[in-house]
């Protein structure tokens, strides 16, 4: 799986807003703390609330802010937003892909890593991972040595 700049510097961006404890804080900011280019999360700011997960103000206590709490944004909602599906092939979803002779079950595979994908992003929060409370499936996952071994 391949994680995108654009997913990692909007959950970085919402985590910082988890942070801020609910209060608005400037794009600028946001790119500042985390070291994020600032066109780039500006546009990625603009899909997360298009997408419902934040909120902006204008003004001198303008910025953003979470739309609802960081308990129930999950990873998955964030990737969704501003990269569309967890899992496709060749541009369409796993379901919709068919196959013929010896790859006749390859679409059970892919159905089975999204459905990987979605055991893990779909119940990690923002408020899980600043809080470094990771529910225990996903611990575990973590815990296991080769987790973290490259291949």
């Amino acid at each position: 799986m391949h994680i995108s700049a654009k997913v990692d510097y909007a959950v970085r961006a919402l985590l910082a807003l988890t942070d801020a404890g609910g209060g608005a804080v400037p794009a600028e900011a946001l790119a500042t703390t985390q070291e994020l280019p600032r066109q780039f999360l500006q546009n990625i700011l603009n899909q997360l609330r298009q997408a419902g997960l934040v909120t902006s103000q204008r003004g001198p206590e303008g910025g953003y802010r979470l739309a609802r709490p960081a308990s129930e944004i999950a990873l998955a909602d964030v990737m969704r937003a501003v990269e569309g599906p967890l899992a496709e092939v060749r541009g369409d979803r796993p379901e919709a892909a068919v196959y013929k002779g010896s790859a006749e079950h390859l679409q059970e595979v892919w159905v089975a890593v999204r459905a990987s994908l979605r055991s893990v992003l779909e119940n990690v929060s923002l408020a899980d991972v600043v809080s470094g409370r990771l529910p225990p499936a996903v611990s575990a996952l973590t815990a296991d040595p080769d987790a973290w071994v490259p291949h």
